[in-house]
């Protein structure tokens, strides 16, 4: 493994999203990133991060799992600690595939975040990718990449990040008319607002029109509805301040 990726941070911490949440994570958050969502709260690694290489990563994530490597052998279930890789937006950096390739030879479950504006099909198979599908809140609608969809395993997943009853509209839309349901598990996240000062100045905007949804509100419709949706909040902003970084 020669080559090199732009690496923001890597830390230990509990997986805050997805049908893997609560359990230990080791994040390999990547640098950079060509969406810009209005509710994005990771701009920070839009631009700061230090080019490292592969085997590098590798041994820290190796350093960070440690301690579960060397404990209960047999566990029932994903072996611990997951590795994800997140951003910014893993797949800008061609090196994330062989990453997370070695990564998978190494013995562990991996995970990847996803914009879902960038072709999926390369990722190695072993690993579990959560795609989002952004919705009209985001500002970035158009930039969903629909192709992939025919690349979804029922091992992946499709979160869907909404902040307004547009957004809630949009999303039933998308699930009756992809089947998105029989494909893989659907993820619901609400948008957890961002105070002024926690705001890039180059997100997207909230389009004009729309309007907001609170949690109450969008778990009562997914009820209401019925919807086939697994609803959850960014775990790590509960247990932790939501602007405390390494979490």
């Amino acid at each position: 493994m020669s080559d090199t990726l732009v690496v923001n941070e890597i830390y230990l911490s509990l997986q805050g999203e997805s049908t893997f949440a609560g359990l230990p994570c080791v994040f390999v958050r990547l640098t950079a990133c060509n969406l810009r969502c209005s509710y994005c709260d990771t701009a920070y690694a839009f631009t700061e991060g230090t080019r490292r290489p592969l085997e590098e990563i590798v041994q820290e994530v190796r350093r960070l799992a440690g301690a579960y490597r060397s404990g209960v052998s047999e566990v029932r279930g994903p072996s611990l600690p997951l590795v994800e890789l997140t951003g910014g937006e893993p797949l800008l950096q061609p090196a994330a595939l062989p990453l997370m390739r070695a990564l998978g030879d190494d013995g562990f479950t991996v995970l990847l975040e996803t914009s879902g504006a960038h072709d999926i099909s390369r990722v190695d198979p072993r690993v579990h990718r959560i795609m989002d599908l952004k919705c009209p809140s985001s500002g970035e609608v158009e930039r969903n990449l629909w192709s992939n969809l025919r690349h979804l395993k029922p091992s992946d997943e499709i979160k869907f990040v909404l902040g307004t009853v547009e957004d809630y509209t949009w999303m039933k839309e998308q699930i009756a008319a992809h089947d998105l349901a029989a494909r893989c598990p659907l993820l619901v996240s609400w948008v957890h607002p961002l105070r002024p000062d926690q705001r890039d100045k180059s997100l997207k905007p909230v389009p004009e029109g729309q309007t907001i949804l609170t949690r109450q509100e969008l778990a009562e419709r997914i009820l209401a509805d019925t919807l086939p949706v697994r609803f959850q909040l960014q775990l790590h902003k509960v247990v932790w301040a939501p602007e405390q970084r390494g979490v």
